[in-house]
């Protein structure tokens, strides 16, 4: 799988600024839900805790593909 998200041209650099994107982005969801109309404070709550989650899905997969880089390092050969 990290061949193939390299071969797409992403590498762990791409990973990590859509980690920190997914956490402004999970601000941004929590706020606009907060700020509609008859939604509660759980829906908000439920928004912001499911953008959330792909933050630490995000920086995994920057580690494991910055490891896989590593390794096909010229440096290393």
């Amino acid at each position: 799988m990290l061949k193939k998200i390299s071969d797409m041209g992403i590498n762990s650099d791409h990973l990590y600024m859509a980690g920190f994107a997914s956490i402004g982005m999970t601000f941004i969801s929590w706020a606009a839900s907060r700020g509609k109309k008859g939604d509660s404070k759980s829906q908000s709550d439920r928004w912001g805790l499911f953008v959330g989650e792909w933050t630490p899905t995000f920086f995994a997969l920057g580690v494991a593909l910055k490891l896989e880089e590593g390794d096909r390092s010229p440096l290393k050969r």
